[in-house]
């Protein structure tokens, strides 16, 4: 797939990525993620999503624009920089929750309602708070992973975290799941009990 065959880019996308060039933001999200994510979204009519690690805001781009009109999304991330940002593009849609939290906290505590989809695109939710984060997922729901192929900006040791998160998802009886050598490596999970 060519950046130039990827049709139906959200209109603010591009304003987007722009500012992220502007302040330095340089763990923008993959755009083919954001395809996926808007794909699967659209799926989900009355949908209750979430995000966990918004950054600058360019996938929450793509799964507002899968959403329909009962849709619901929180996002949340612990950088108020970068969600002062993020309000300014999506503050004033009243489908949009933007928490600036520490995810780690707010998986912890958080008492609502299940999710029809989970983009994990942080440390929590992926790396801690893993059996948390699955138990709000609604059966039938889509749990949402990138950057599992290596990549040049990891710390030392990383590729440890991934091996044993993939090793962890694939012994769990509750999700059926596929790996993705595309993108920045995407594993894609639904949960079927």
């Amino acid at each position: 797939m060519e950046d130039e065959s990827i049709i139906d880019i959200p209109e603010i996308y591009s304003e987007i990525k722009s500012k992220s060039n502007e302040v330095g933001f340089t763990m923008p999200s993959d755009v083919y993620i954001g395809t996926l994510l808007k794909v699967l979204i659209s799926s989900k009519p009355n949908a209750h999503l979430l995000e966990l690690g918004t950054g600058i805001g360019l996938s929450l781009s793509w799964m507002i624009d899968g959403m329909d009109d009962f849709s619901k999304l929180i996002t949340v991330d612990n950088d108020p920089k970068l969600i002062t940002i993020v309000k300014q593009y999506f503050g004033t849609n009243s489908q949009v929750e933007i928490i600036c939290r520490d995810a780690s906290d707010w998986i912890r505590e958080y008492k609502g309602e299940k999710f029809d989809l989970v983009f994990a695109d942080a440390w929590p939710g992926k790396y801690s708070e893993i059996d948390e984060i699955l138990d709000l997922i609604k059966i039938g729901g889509f749990y949402v992973i990138d950057d599992m192929k290596t990549q040049p900006n990891w710390p030392k040791g990383h590729q440890f975290h991934v091996n044993t998160l993939v090793s962890y998802l694939k012994k769990r009886d509750d999700f059926n799941l596929t790996e993705m050598d595309w993108s920045t490596g995407v594993i894609l999970a639904v949960k079927i009990k």
